[in-house]
């Protein structure tokens, strides 16, 4: 298979409407050139015995039953808070919205 070349990157770069300078697109040649060494390094694995997965551990469900308990109550909830507006938190206005 053949090795990648800054003229390569320099394409890419370009194709993607990037500038790079002399110095990036030697370090972006290298980079990508390890990349692509790894890639090849596990492609050539033998993985026919390996059966396929989608997650590499089992997954169990570890959220608790939704059980219908006491809530803290509503004057309590808002006893801390540093603003209240009709028996809600008053929070600052969002993207200048008026109140």
């Amino acid at each position: 298979m053949a090795h990648i070349t800054r003229d390569d990157v320099a394409h890419v770069a370009k194709l993607a409407r990037l500038e790079l300078t002399d110095d990036e697109l030697g370090t972006f040649t290298d980079q990508l050139a390890k990349v692509l060494d790894h890639a090849r390094d596990v492609e050539a694995l033998d993985v026919g015995d390996v059966p396929p997965t989608s997650h590499p551990y089992a997954l169990a469900n570890v959220m608790r039953p939704d059980d219908e308990r006491p809530t803290l109550d509503r004057d309590a909830a808002l006893a801390g808070a540093p603003a209240v507006e009709d028996g809600q938190f008053r929070v600052p206005p969002v993207l200048g919205e008026a109140p």
